[in-house]
């Protein structure tokens, strides 16, 4: 009898147990959905928050914390004069088709990146190499035609990540990438799903599955949370709903940086915004702390030039263009602009939607009418990004330590200056930590000077998730939902 009451218990006890084994599939909610599943072809944050670390893997990657990390390259040299990088590949690495990954399929990568023909959206990562060649299998080496000390950091870019020949041209709908977890669908308007990559190269990851799905609506993205119908929602769309899941213990609020700049992007050659005195007198026109309390809840650092404050290089220029409506008034006088109208186009995030409101009537105040069309993603990126058929917009750049992008005279907002492209060739070739962050603040306080775009706030981030779940990035070094090291705990 009392053998039997033993065994009885524990078969219970192990029945239990598995009852209680931790979960190992999680639903992430994202705002956006991507427009495709090709970070090689297109400008879209949302397709690296499902596919980067995930999906795809580069020579190099960032890390939770910012820092550059060995990725699909074990490790790399550098010659002396800083022209030749020789990265040491892992062996034994496939994509998800079963094809081997190898030092061609880096060739055929970077060449194909900074082909003349590319429709790579950071085509300026790759401008520099002069030739890639692959030295073995698992050796490749790049020579550069001038020296970048900031060549590693580009190729852990999402924009850099490492194709297959094979596979690359259903990129954008079936991706097929090395990472520890492969594409299984896409209900498009829905969810993509995603599952373990069981001949993973490297540490397998705790999840087996992981879906993405994609609500756009405030109030649904709460109720989705609230229901358990999502487990985290990495960039929580409704920061005035936070204190309600930070007094709920079944909850983890989670509250970081980004490397999002959020602007008020000016199109430079538009009409009366060529003129640097307009551009001042909207940057004055701007209150910055009402807009991040109007339209992110109070969430947000107020930022006066394109550069993230939790950067060691960052300079403090908010001054320069201080909420001063009078003086406003003044430089459109001087500038001979009255009755100013100028077209307003907003993406659909609510930092945009919500903070455009509050700019219309903040540059209505000074006499600027700005005129509101909401766009829907796939319209902005035509019409204004491709375009550039705009006077004003809102976004984040999300993209990491992203100032060059103001060397870029063809780049939507069209600042186009000698000087400011100089300082970047400087940067370049830059190696010393000191030099580097001299040349940083220089072309900082150039743009905040000449009012290329009107600097509004750093992006906060602002998740919520499941008080089980533990590894989810707290700041956003670039625009990831990493999943490598997420897991729940019993």
């Amino acid at each position: 009898m009392f053998n039997r009451l033993k065994m009885t218990v524990a078969a219970l006890a192990l029945t239990t147990g598995a009852a209680l084994a931790a979960q190992d599939t999680i639903t992430i909610g994202m705002v956006l959905e991507p427009p495709n599943l090709d970070p090689t072809g297109g400008a879209a944050a949302a397709i690296d928050e499902v596919v980067y670390a995930n999906v795809y893997e580069g020579l190099t990657r960032f890390g939770s914390d910012g820092a550059v990390l060995p990725a699909l390259a074990s490790s790399w040299d550098v010659s002396g004069d800083g022209l030749t990088y020789i990265f040491h590949l892992h062996g034994g690495v496939k994509f998800h088709d079963g094809t081997d990954m190898n030092a061609d399929d880096v060739v055929f990568s970077l060449n194909r990146a900074r082909a003349e023909d590319s429709t790579n959206a950071q085509k300026a990562l790759f401008k520099g190499i002069a030739s890639v060649e692959a030295t073995d299998a698992t050796t490749v080496t790049v020579t550069l035609s001038e020296p970048n000390g900031s060549f590693p950091f580009n190729m852990a870019w999402g924009d850099a990540v490492i194709v297959g020949e094979e596979s690359v041209g259903d990129a954008a709908t079936n991706p097929v990438g090395t990472g520890p977890f492969k594409f299984s669908g896409w209900v498009q308007g829905d969810r993509v799903d995603l599952e373990r990559n069981a001949e993973y190269w490297g540490a397998a990851p705790a999840l087996s599955k992981a879906t993405f799905k994609f609500i756009s609506d405030p109030n649904a993205a709460f109720a989705s949370m609230m229901a358990g119908d999502v487990d985290a929602f990495p960039n929580f769309p409704a920061p005035e709903t936070l204190s309600q899941f930070d007094n709920d213990p079944r909850f983890t609020v989670i509250v970081g940086s980004t490397e999002g700049e959020t602007i008020l992007s000016t199109n430079n050659k538009s009409g009366p915004l060529s003129d640097v005195k307009v551009r001042e007198a909207i940057a004055h026109a701007i209150n910055r702390q009402e807009i991040i309390d109007g339209a992110m809840s109070g969430y947000g650092t107020p930022i006066g030039t394109h550069f993230a404050p939790h950067n060691p290089a960052y300079v403090d220029l908010t001054g320069m263009s201080a909420y001063d409506p009078e003086l406003s008034k003044k430089l459109l006088a001087e500038a001979g602009q009255e009755g100013l109208k100028l077209r307003l186009m907003l993406p659909p995030p609510a930092y945009a939607r919500r903070g455009g409101e509050i700019i219309a009537a903040q540059l209505r105040a000074v006499g600027i009418e700005a005129e509101i069309s909401n766009l829907e993603w796939a319209q902005w990126i035509e019409q204004v990004f491709k375009g550039k058929d705009f006077d004003l917009t809102i976004v984040s750049h999300t993209e990491p330590a992203d100032i060059n992008i103001y060397a870029r005279p063809d780049y939507y907002f069209q600042y186009d200056s000698a000087d400011f492209q100089a300082l970047m060739d400087k940067l370049n070739l830059a190696t010393d930590p000191a030099e580097r962050m001299a040349i940083q603040a220089d072309a900082q306080k150039m743009i905040a000077s000449e009012y290329v775009n009107g600097y509004l706030f750093q992006l906060a981030k602002t998740g919520v998730a499941n008080a089980k779940i533990k590894g989810l990035w707290a700041n956003s070094p670039t625009q990831a939902n990493d999943l490598t090291g997420v897991s729940w705990t019993d």
